[in-house]
Parts: structure tokens; C-alpha cells; sequence
């Protein structure tokens, strides 16, 4: 017999499974001198550098002002429910015995994994964290999974449970999360009235919905046809990183986001190049024959508050959305570039390690241009390759698996350079060298790299830079400084261009898996280089300072 729905909540998706387990051990140690499980990851504890996270609002009336208020309610709730997927209650932490800075990293990394390391425990008494978070029962095998017969298996808005006679069965969000979500989609209508622009109160209305039914695909078309509203809202369940087993299944998070008009008015014609640049992938036709969405949208915001996936561990600075297939191919995407953060980063960590890492007589060619445009067109090329598998079984997403994040992150990043050379070619890019994108994007490797392997991004970042070394894309010299060999390095990149779309399209899970495990590694030259930037005490990431205070609001 199931266990009831009543107790499924009481116990909110199992989560003592493995918070309760986990606090017990490392209450038991209370002999220890330390609570973290070794010197190397106490001394991580400061990899973050924070960062007040605010705009200039005084643009906004007063019901403007009064709605990003709500929005920022709305959104802590999208974060209490992010906790219960990636760890459990927050009453059930562990006995930080009054180390502030274990607790702040705990808080930081949205549980005792160390997400920017592998998700490595970093506290004592923690076991390994499951690679499927707390969406499936502990003791799952991937066998039994497979043989498990549920319509909703592999739903993105649900999770596996265990009955009583130890069954797996599938539990809907909207079920499990009803009071939350209940609560969130009060907030949400509460604030539409106030928006000012039609087609955001309709938007804010219509996700209301979905949250609830887990129905999100109206509310998508709806986001997509958006353009004026000055505010901003990214929210529900949507991306499906925090599923290391499969891939399957959506963590909740949240961005509230104030658009810059002026430079979203520089930036919305690039997306209209989708479908020329389609064209030209240095692939077989057949795996570039799909036809992008023409009514794809560019803008930059400053982001005034983060929540839930997107607050964990690295932070975000641009957003391409929605993720669903039908959507993309009907409408394309938008892609949100989040100015402020993105400002951070470039200097308080990539330029310094552009110091640390890049040859002197090629380290000028470093600029904000060139990283504002390399993450805005990794966004863009989320648009570009292949959604479906050539033999039309299956998504690429689904067809991959737990390796679908890692893949497409990294044929974003690919090609996004690989879009800007076309560009500049062709006269539409005139600001810079392609120089300064070329070295840029060599740095950039560095800084995501960071993120580790259990970031799709760190991965698909291994993957680049042991490619590209294959390839002789750059050069080392003996003080551990890095130099582009531009022929080479363009040689590359249309090299592995072809290699990622190829896998995507032919939906081999085999060779992707195999891919990532050779490439997707740190090697013993990179790893001895990013040593060199813990040794410079370089951040690996931000952490932001945020909420209402920082804006002037109640």
C-alpha cells in the first residue's frame, strides 16, 4: 500500500532521507576539534567574493516598485523548495559548533557538497552526495529505474518515491509542493495588477498557473511574446542540473531582473542572424537542417535577486529560455543578459586571472567587450544546432541523459565564438579585435573550469580545453602563461563543433558518455594552473548581497 499523500508532505518528499542522516553524523562528532573533513576544504570556505546586487529603480512608479517587492516574496519561496530538492528541511542542519564560516559556505552551496568541487562533502560525518538529489529514493539502481513502468518516469515535475511494499511510484509537484506553490501563485496574482504592462500581468497571471498544474507550456508562449515590460521574472521549475542520475527532472529557482533599454536596443538585432548562421555549421547538413525560431529576443538586465538553482554555488549571468523543444522551434528563445553580475565577474575574477594565466604581450586583448559578448553569444547559440535526433525517436535531451547539460553547454560555448568570427567576418561585429575574443574566451575557460565537475559548465570547459590542447590551439610557455595560435585555434573550433553537434544529432549516448569521461576531466597541466589561482587567492565565483533593503523597498 502507498503511503498517503498526507504523510508524503508531512515529510516533504523524504527529505530526512538524507538531511537527517547526514546532520546525526556529524552531531555524533562532537569530540572533533573541526567540523570540516579536512584542511584543504576549510580553506575554501572564502572561494566566494560577495557582491551588493542592485539597480537604479527610480525609473519604476510606485506599483512598479510595489511589484519587484512581491516578485522577491514570490522568489524566496522558489528557494525554500530548491532547498528541499538539492538537500532537505533547513531543520535538519548540521551542528556547525559555531564555525560561521562552515555555515556560510553550507548556506552558499545549498548543503554540505562543495558544488564548485565536485560536490565533494566538506563537512565531517557527510556521505557522498546522491546523484539524484533528493528526486529519487536513495537506494535506486539505475537497473531497477529502468525497469520501473510509469508514464511519468522521466517527467521533468516529479519525483520517484518508495511505497510501503517498497514500489517505485512517481509524485507530481504540484502535489508534493502544493502549499508552497499555492502560496507563490497568490503572490504572483497579487502582483499583476501592478505591473503597469499588459503582457507582463498577463505572463505573471498565466505562470500563477502553471506553477500549480505544472503545466508551463502557455505560460512559455506568453513569456516569449513579452518585449516592453521594464521588470523582469524568470520562474518556476526549469533547469535540470541539480538531476546528476538522468537529467530528467527541473529544480526550482528564480530571477527578478530589471531591463536596460538602451543597451537591449544594441543587442536584439543579433538574434535575427539565427538562421543564416544555422546554415553555415561546419557539420553535415543534415544535422543543421533544423530551422531556428525567427521571433528569438536579445536584452540586457541588471538582476536584483536570485533565488533557489540559480542562487547555488556559481551564479549565473546570462539566460537563454525556455528549455522546451516545441517552444524553441516555434518561437526560438530569449536570451537575458544580466549586465551587473556579469560586470562582477569580469573584475573581480577574470581579469585577475587573465594576469595569473595569459601571456603578457596578448593580455590587453582581455576586455569586457569580448566577455559581455562571448556569454551573450553562447546564449544565442543555444538556438543553433539540432533539438531532435536525426532518427526522430527523441529529443537530444532525452537521448543523452544525464549527459545532456554537459553537451550543450558546451556546444553553446563552441558555437558562441564560432558565431562571433562569422560576425565579425561579415562586418556586423565592429567593436574590437578578434583577438580580444579569441583570448577572452581563453580565459573564460579558466573561470569555468573552476566550477568543477559536477557543473555542466566546468565539464563542458574540460572538454574545451583538452581538445583545444590536442589541437595545439594555444601554447604554454615554461612560466605557466597562455598564448593563442590563431590558425590552430580557429581549426578547433569548427573541429569540435563537429564533434558535439554530431553526437546531439545522432542522440549516442555511448559516445557522449565516453566523451566526458576522457575530456571532461581536469588535466594535470590545468589542474597545477587553477592551484596557481587558489595560491593568488582569486574567487572562484560571487555571492550576492540582496533583497529588498539594498533596492529602497519595505
Amino acid at each position: 500500500m502507498r503511503t498517503s499523500l498526507k504523510t508524503l508532505l508531512t515529510a516533504v518528499s523524504a527529505t530526512a532521507l538524507l538531511a537527517l542522516a547526514s546532520c546525526d553524523a556529524v552531531e555524533n562528532n562532537t569530540s572533533a576539534e573541526s567540523v570540516w573533513v579536512s584542511a584543504e576544504a576549510e580553506q575554501r570556505w572564502n572561494i566566494y567574493t560577495d557582491f551588493d546586487l542592485t539597480s537604479d529603480i527610480s525609473h519604476l512608479n510606485d506599483n512598479q516598485k510595489e511589484m519587484v517587492g512581491l516578485l522577491i516574496d514570490a522568489a524566496k519561496i522558489m528557494d525554500d523548495l530548491y532547498w528541499l530538492q538539492a538537500y532537505g528541511s533547513r531543520d535538519n542542519l548540521p551542528d556547525f559548533k559555531g564555525d560561521e564560516r562552515a555555515e556560510s559556505f553550507f548556506m552558499k552551496n545549498y548543503g554540505p557538497w562543495d558544488r564548485l568541487n565536485g560536490d565533494a562533502p566538506f563537512l565531517k560525518g557527510i556521505d557522498e552526495k546522491p546523484l539524484g538529489a533528493t528526486f529519487y529514493p536513495t537506494d535506486m539502481s539505475k537497473e531497477e529505474f529502468d525497469a520501473f513502468d510509469d508514464p511519468d518516469k522521466d517527467g521533468l515535475y516529479s519525483v520517484v518515491r518508495r511505497d510501503d511494499t517498497g514500489q517505485l511510484y512517481t509524485v507530481p509537484y504540484h502535489e508534493l509542493f502544493a502549499e508552497q506553490l499555492g502560496k507563490a501563485a497568490d503572490i504572483l496574482r497579487l502582483a499583476a495588477p501592478l505591473a503597469e504592462d499588459p503582457e507582463f500581468a498577463n505572463y505573471l497571471l498565466m505562470r500563477a498557473d502553471a506553477i500549480i498544474t505544472d503545466d508551463y507550456q502557455a505560460s512559455d508562449f506568453a513569456w516569449m511574446d513579452m518585449k516592453n515590460n521594464p521588470v523582469e521574472l524568470v520562474f518556476g521549475a526549469i533547469e535540470t542540473y541539480e538531476d546528476l542520475l538522468f537529467g530528467y527532472r527541473a529544480g526550482y529557482e528564480a530571477y527578478v531582473l530589471i531591463k536596460d533599454q538602451v543597451w537591449s536596443e544594441k543587442l536584439k538585432r543579433f538574434a535575427t542572424f539565427l538562421p543564416e548562421l544555422q546554415r553555415t555549421l561546419p557539420v553535415a547538413a543534415a544535422y543543421r537542417a533544423e530551422v531556428p525560431g525567427s521571433d528569438s529576443d536579445l536584452g540586457a538586465y541588471d538582476a536584483v535577486y536570485y533565488a533557489g538553482h540559480s542562487n547555488a554555488g556559481s551564479k549565473t549571468i546570462a539566460i537563454n529560455l525556455p528549455n522546451d523543444e516545441e517552444v524553441q522551434l516555434a518561437k526560438g528563445t530569449r536570451r537575458l543578459q544580466l549586465k551587473n553580475a556579469m560586470r562582477a565577474k569580469f573584475d573581480k575574477i577574470l581579469m585577475p586571472i587573465a594576469v595569473e594565466l595569459i601571456a603578457e604581450e596578448q593580455r590587453q586583448h582581455v576586455t569586457f567587450n569580448a566577455f559581455f559578448s562571448g556569454v551573450m553569444f553562447h546564449e544565442v547559440a543555444h538556438g543553433l544546432g539540432i533539438k531532435q535526433t536525426l532518427d526522430g525517436t527523441s529529443t537530444v535531451r532525452a537521448a543523452l541523459r544525464e549527459n545532456a547539460s554537459s553537451f550543450e553547454e558546451g556546444k553553446a560555448d563552441i558555437l558562441g565564438i564560432y558565431m562571433i568570427q562569422k560576425l565579425y567576418e561579415n562586418g556586423e561585429i565592429t567593436e574590437g579585435s578578434m583577438m580580444d575574443y579569441y583570448v577572452t574566451f581563453m580565459a573564460g575557460i579558466f573561470r569555468s573550469s573552476r566550477f568543477g565537475a559536477s557543473s555542466a559548465h566546468g565539464r563542458a570547459n574540460m572538454v574545451r580545453f583538452n581538445y583545444f590542447e590536442e589541437m595545439g590551439a594555444f601554447s604554454r610557455s615554461e612560466d605557466g602563461k597562455y598564448s593563442i595560435n590563431v590558425d590552430k585555434f580557429t581549426a578547433a573550433i569548427d573541429g569540435l563543433s563537429n564533434l558535439l553537434l554530431t553526437i546531439q544529432g545522432d542522440g549516442d549516448y555511448e559516445r557522449a558518455k565516453a566523451l566526458l569521461a576522457e575530456k571532461g576531466v581536469i588535466s594535470d597541466t590545468m589542474a597545477a594552473d587553477l592551484a596557481r589561482l587558489e595560491e593568488a587567492n582569486i574567487p572562484v565565483d560571487i555571492n550576492f548581497n540582496q533583497g529588498k533593503a539594498l533596492l529602497g523597498l519595505n
